[in-house]
């Protein structure tokens, strides 16, 4: 901004009555001196919009500030920097998202900016106080733009005493917490977003650190894809991977039994399902379980043998007249062999498993009791890949399902945390139609209603599914 322009809108404000000497300083009263930095313009506001406006800088002005010694005045004007207007007796905070080269504005710059919220000014020292969120009041273009203190920063990032926990310092200050309120970031289900390499395990690690410390008898389930988590939580979670994870294959449902069983496509996959539904539902029904529960689908969770399935398909082979082709037949009863035999899937299709309850399995993941370790680090990486979707999707749905069951009891909230997100909930250009992305999608669209919140971490928003992205309230 040239100097006769920005002599002509400090001129034009002290018009009006408004002396910008007089409202400096603005630095709370507990620190020694002022920048005069703070009472100085450095820019006016060009455009207002609703999601976004844009402000004219004045190069000048930004190189003076650089000198400052206020680390937030220093990065005054800069991209992810604060900057403030005034609108009558308050000031508009607003986030420098993005600048280029304009040489048709006074000064060169032109800014976007992203509005945070609005303060009121205690007239006789300048600080912000009752900083609250949102916008009541626009600026005008032509308003003048001045740098945000540290002490404003201060006044930002303040509790305002709802249950938060801390997880680092506001940049470029060193002193000022920054806090993550608890209820909003689980309320509303929450997401990490960034690309390889930027820290997002860390970061996961730390809030997830911090909220078991909050609570310690939480219930929280980590899906780790690449087993990184393990080494965060020894002392504080319960470690869980194909070596002792033990999850009864009679647990899936109807669907998640196809996704492991059924290779086919077309017509053929559509008689493999009718063949598997009446052989399962057979099965279930075997167990004395079912008998005292009357009515089962071939959902409900029954234990069974698979012995007793493969006895069930070979049978109804055996009903078959001779002009009927058994080819279906023999192939899931080659894919139920081939499964049950291969040592990789023995963390879920043991026959030991059959003598386990759904009761503690979901008092071993879900830790419930906690004892002390309220996080359950879920370490996919040794199951096959073929199956690891499956897997995921029984665990998902485990979480909601339960949730579902206890409504009429004591509340016990569970967060839900799946690295890498995009390989379930996959956006509809990538998506195959699998159980996990719909269960995960069903959890971020219903799942605050019951008490389950959702975490997705992941390094490819863009094939992230855009229904499930917006359900979340907090991304970081």
């Amino acid at each position: 901004m040239s100097e006769m322009r920005m002599q002509e809108f400090v001129a034009r404000e002290n018009a009006g009555g408004l002396q910008v000497e007089a409202r400096a300083p603005f630095a709370v009263p507990t620190e020694p001196q002022v920048s005069e930095n703070a009472a100085k313009p450095i820019g006016y506001v060009v455009e207002i919009a609703g999601s976004s406006s844009a402000i004219a800088l004045d190069l000048t002005r930004l190189e003076e500030c650089a000198e400052d010694g206020d680390p937030s005045i220093a990065l005054s004007g800069k991209v992810g920097s604060q900057i403030k207007i005034r609108v009558g007796n308050a000031w508009l905070l607003a986030s420098v998202r993005t600048q280029r080269q304009d040489t048709s504005v006074g000064g060169g710059i032109v800014a976007q900016i992203d509005f945070l919220g609005e303060g009121e000014e205690e007239r006789l020292t300048g600080r912000i106080y009752g900083f609250r969120r949102g916008v009541t009041r626009f600026p005008v273009p032509g308003a003048l733009v001045y740098p945000a203190t540290s002490s404003d920063l201060r006044q930002i990032y303040a509790s305002d005493g709802r249950t938060n926990i801390s997880v680092g310092t506001v940049f470029p200050t060193r002193d000022i917490r920054a806090g993550i309120y608890v209820d909003a970031l689980l309320g509303k289900h929450f997401a990490l977003l960034g690309s390889t390499g930027t820290g997002k395990s860390t970061a996961a690690a730390l809030i997830l650190h911090r909220i078991c410390e909050m609570a310690p008898s939480g219930h929280i389930v980590m899906i780790d894809p690449h087993g990184e988590y393990s080494s965060a939580f020894k002392t504080t979670g319960q470690l869980l991977d194909v070596s002792n994870l033990q999850m009864p294959y009679w647990l899936m449902n109807f669907e998640e039994h196809c996704e492991v069983f059924i290779t086919t496509k077309g017509a053929d996959r559509q008689l493999d399902l009718d063949i598997l539904g009446k052989c399962l539902l057979a099965a279930r029904s075997k167990n004395r379980l079912a008998e005292q529960i009357g009515k089962i689908t071939v959902d409900s969770p029954i234990p069974y043998l698979l012995s007793d399935l493969l006895i069930i398909l070979q049978n109804e082979m055996g009903r078959l007249d001779k002009g009927t082709n058994s080819i279906p037949y023999m192939r899931l009863k080659t894919k139920i062999e081939e499964v049950r035999g291969d040592p990789r899937y023995q963390f879920m299709f043991s026959g030991m498993l059959v003598g386990d309850t759904m009761a503690e399995f979901i008092s071993k993941v879900f830790r419930m009791p906690s004892n002390g370790k309220p996080i359950s680090i879920i370490d996919v990486s040794g199951v096959p890949s073929e199956i690891t979707a499956t897997v995921v999707a029984v665990l998902s749905r485990l979480v909601f399902d339960y949730a579902i069951w206890s409504r009429d009891e004591e509340t016990r909230p569970v967060l839900l945390v799946c690295e890498e997100a995009h390989r379930y909930v996959p956006n509809e250009k990538n998506s195959d139609g699998s159980s996990v992305g719909r269960i995960l999608s069903r959890i971020a669209k219903e799942g605050r209603k019951y008490g389950v919140s959702l975490g997705l971490i992941t390094q490819r928003p863009s094939d992230l599914a855009e229904s499930v992205l917006s359900q979340c309230g907090t991304i970081i």
